[in-house]
């Protein structure tokens, strides 16, 4: 039987494309990496493909960190074979995504690899350059290698990308992405990295610099601001110049960008083991009075509490090298503790207060209910911690959180962290049991039918 994610709307989209057959040369470099630091899925997903006759890489993140030494958390893969092609080759897989139709094939235990087809900006022209090659590393390349830079567009209007579902060539499929350390490809079969944007001498520079002009990539996706401070921040490495200067310019842009989207940004750079350099680079670049004015007028009067802010994030980075990084509620509660608790001082009903301070927080990034209520919680049970009533609190199922809050809050004040109760995990949604059934009868709800009306 074939199901609508057999069909692929998109299929005859090469076939109707007049590009030329002639291809730039990447720079190619031998590089063999040790497969053991390579996920067994991803490679079997590799493997696959190519003995079928297909172009298949190691793409992105996941290249970038192993060239530096780093254990990639995610495995990403992208080929020449359509989304229905993947599908048919992995029994054990899915199509996913609207603006971006790609592959999700399954393994054991939850592992997902991510498997895209190769894409192109249809308006996108370019120029080849001579590359800056790294010395010390054996060039494999058939020809004279080249840089793909992308040609100035046009500045004018509105320029958010909205739909780039098309398919297209691993050249082009490179320079549509945001910086040369993540447009890197990776052949696994003959251990070579791929390079058609400049991203390994980035990597010896270690820097972090855009693919094309850094005022049009923004101003197309305003979220690769916030990227471009999470990858300086996580990996050590400084902002290109004209990057840096673009961040400045245009970090107004992250109010047209999904809401959605920047909340996870910011849960990322807290969560990445730089949550203190990232906060520091979204302050001094303007970014932070941006997407959380709030934090960033507090942080701009250098007081006492707002170098305890910085103590906490601190704290926060400390816990994650030691593989016990708190949930996001809490790393978020520490990092925005400063401003509410001014806000709710010698206020009467804090709950009140508290809810006026993040309605704001709440419309501009779009923060769950969920989310909000638990940094309540954890702010009130850290008040009542902070004034010595634990018992207080210490049967609440928000206690482990909350003495996680406090802990931070206590590395911060330079006082030893407490003991620490075992972590609770996030709860399932609880189940449909008897006390709903009995309350469907209560509100005349059957098992599945409805209550017919009695005709008068």
């Amino acid at each position: 039987m074939t199901t609508p994610h057999d069909v692929d709307p998109l299929e005859d989209a090469r076939e109707a494309d007049d590009r030329p057959d002639v291809f730039p040369e990447p720079a190619i470099y031998g590089r063999e990496i040790d497969e053991a630091l390579i996920d067994s899925d991803a490679a079997k997903v590799l493997r696959r493909l190519s003995r079928h006759g297909y172009v298949a890489y190691l793409v992105g993140g996941g290249v970038r960190d192993l060239l530096l030494g780093r254990r990639p958390k995610d495995f990403d893969v992208a080929t020449d074979a359509s989304p229905s092609e993947v599908r048919r080759l992995f029994r054990n897989s899915r199509v996913i995504g609207r603006r971006f139709r790609l592959v999700h094939v399954l393994f054991a235990g939850g592992n997902v690899i991510e498997v895209a087809t190769f894409r192109r900006d249809p308006a996108q022209r370019y120029a080849a350059v001579a590359p800056e090659l790294v010395d010390g590393m054996e060039l494999r390349s058939d020809g004279d290698p080249v840089r793909l830079v992308p040609l100035p567009s046009e500045v004018g209007g509105d320029l958010l990308i909205r739909n780039d579902n098309i398919f297209g060539e691993p050249h082009e499929d490179a320079i549509r992405r945001d910086f040369t350390i993540n447009g890197l490809f990776y052949d696994l079969d003959h251990g070579e990295v791929i390079d058609y944007v400049g991203g390994m001498s980035d990597l010896e520079r270690r820097v972090v610099r855009m693919i094309g002009e850094p005022e049009v990539r923004f101003r197309e996706d305003p979220v690769r601001i916030l990227r471009a401070i999470k990858f300086s921040a996580r990996l050590d490495l400084g902002i290109d110049a004209p990057v840096y200067e673009a961040i400045v310019h245009h970090r107004c842009e992250l109010a047209r960008a999904a809401s959605a989207r920047v909340l996870e940004e910011i849960f990322r750079l807290l969560r990445g083991g730089a949550a203190h350099r990232s906060v520091y680079l979204c302050w001094e670049s303007g970014v932070l009075a941006e997407v959380l004015p709030e934090l960033a007028c507090f942080l701009d009067d250098d007081g006492p509490q707002a170098r305890r802010t910085w103590g906490r994030l601190l704290a926060a980075d400390a816990m994650h090298r030691d593989g016990a990084l708190p949930k996001d509620a809490v790393v978020f509660a520490a990092m925005l503790l400063g401003p509410i608790l001014e806000a709710v001082e010698g206020r009467r009903d804090v709950s009140a207060t508290f809810d006026e301070f993040f309605q704001p927080i709440t419309e501009r990034l779009n923060v769950p209910r969920r989310m909000k209520d638990r940094v309540r919680l954890l702010v009130l049970a850290y008040q009542r911690l902070s004034a010595g009533r634990a018992a207080s609190v210490a049967r609440r199922e928000v206690f482990p959180d909350a003495m996680r809050l406090y802990a931070l809050d206590c590395v911060a004040r330079g006082d030893p962290a407490p003991d620490l109760p075992p972590e609770t995990p996030d709860r399932p949604p609880r189940a449909r049991g008897d006390r709903d059934r009995r309350h469907d009868r209560a509100a005349g709800r059957g098992s599945g039918e409805r209550r017919r009306r009695r005709r008068r």
